[in-house]
């Protein structure tokens, strides 16, 4: 009997040791799910629509030739294409070639012989002479591509002229006139420098807006402007000397990656002002959901949905991403167009930080002034009934909750943005 008294109970100690779960811990967990789940419906709602089934909607291309044949042969794609491809038709090759740097058109078909200008007498006979003034002195049928434009546009206008090529009884020259990179074959490098580009950004709002609460917003806006330039020197250096996507005017790259990281880290610490813990999703529906899927980096808006197709006119991602094309491969045509852009996202990230300033401002004059009328009520209500202080409920512990509790939500907030 002595002995089983003795001995320990460990069943007891295993009891002792676990923890009752509350529903208040389980619910805060729970709670706390809801935005990855809801990133998972927007991510794959976004990526999916955009990318899961990309088909040419309306994608210009030419065919070159003043004659009955190449007119004949517009028309006939036209009305076959069923709106997938606008066929026109252009006189010379030098004429398509401009085109296509300006991008206009993302493919021209030249028959070959005597088709692809008009000459001759339709026998499959070439004027060479004619040929050598329009600058198309060729043999057979040729595709005219500009894959630093969109390398995935290219590929899908290859495919529709090849078949083409092959009724002439003749394979298919295709010329390349606006290459891409030699580090970048796909051209796509710029798209990825997008990607890093944003993270850098959105990252970092999180924890300027987060960890930077306690600080004036003229100092989180000028710690959101400084970290923009970082973003936009490591996204240089990638692109130019690592990576060698850029072989030129890497200046003029740093600032447009400088307006673009600017405008998203500005817009996104005023947001947080209204957000609060959403800011990493609200954050991610701007600039990953509707920017990736719309920046023109993998498929071009031809080749997208209508929706995706009208984001790209003014969203900031297809602004980088045009704008460094232009700069990179096109001569600058249209580069002032997406710099302004670029220009118009940093505005709103202005104005939002200032919009921001201000509900902060008339926040904090309302919370203290509730602050001085309760500690008036509460003076008077003590001065009147002098009751005995409770044991740990010191005015100081209690004025440390908010801050413990607000801490905590700071640094729940910049772990789930770091870790998403």
């Amino acid at each position: 009997m002595t002995a089983d008294r003795r001995r320990p109970d460990h069943r007891s100690d295993h009891r002792s040791d676990r923890h009752p779960v509350r529903p208040g811990d389980l619910r805060h967990v729970v709670t706390h799910l809801i935005t990855p789940l809801l990133m998972c419906i927007g991510m794959g709602l976004a990526y999916l629509g955009a990318f899961a089934d990309p088909s040419p909607h309306h994608l210009p291309v030419a065919i070159v030739g003043t004659g009955t044949h190449a007119q004949v042969l517009a028309q006939t794609i036209n009305d076959t294409a069923h709106g997938e491809l606008e066929a026109r038709t252009v006189p010379d090759r030098a004429t398509a070639v401009g085109q296509l740097k300006n991008q206009e058109i993302f493919g021209a078909y030249l028959a070959g012989g005597n088709q692809a200008n008009g000459t001759g007498t339709g026998t499959g006979t070439t004027d060479r002479a004619a040929l050598s003034r329009n600058g198309d002195a060729h043999h057979g049928p040729e595709l005219l591509v500009a894959t630093a434009g969109s390398d995935t546009s290219a590929t899908v206008v290859q495919k529709i002229f090849t078949p083409l090529a092959a009724r002439q009884g003749a394979p298919l020259t295709v010329t390349d006139i606006a290459p891409t990179a030699a580090h970048d074959p796909t051209g796509q490098g710029i798209f990825f420098l997008l990607v890093a580009l944003s993270i850098g950004s959105y990252a970092s709002v999180a924890v300027i807006g987060g960890a930077g609460a306690v600080l004036p917003m003229r100092i989180r806006a000028a710690l959101a402007t400084g970290t923009s330039f970082v973003v936009a020197v490591i996204g240089t250096l990638f692109a130019g000397p690592v990576f060698h996507l850029v072989d030129h005017g890497l200046w003029a790259l740093w600032g447009m990656a400088w307006l673009y990281s600017a405008g998203i880290l500005l817009l996104g610490t005023g947001l947080h002002i209204f957000l609060k813990r959403w800011t990493t999703l609200g954050v991610m529906v701007l600039f990953v959901m509707l920017n990736f899927t719309s920046s023109g980096g993998i498929f071009r808006p031809e080749m997208q949905n209508g929706f995706f197709a009208a984001l790209h006119s003014f969203w900031n991602g297809a602004g980088f991403v045009e704008g460094t094309r232009s700069h990179v491969y096109f001569d600058g045509h249209g580069l002032a167009g997406h710099v302004w852009t670029l220009a118009g996202w940093l505005l709103v990230g202005m104005l939002m930080v200032a919009a921001a300033a201000l509900t902060e401002q008339r926040r904090r004059t309302a919370e203290a002034e509730a602050v001085a009328n309760a500690g008036a009520v509460a003076a008077a209500a003590v001065a009147a009934t002098m009751p005995e202080r409770a044991p740990g409920r010191t005015p100081e512990r209690a004025a440390a909750r908010p801050t413990a509790q607000r801490d905590s939500e700071t640094e729940e907030e910049m772990e789930e943005a770091v870790g998403v």
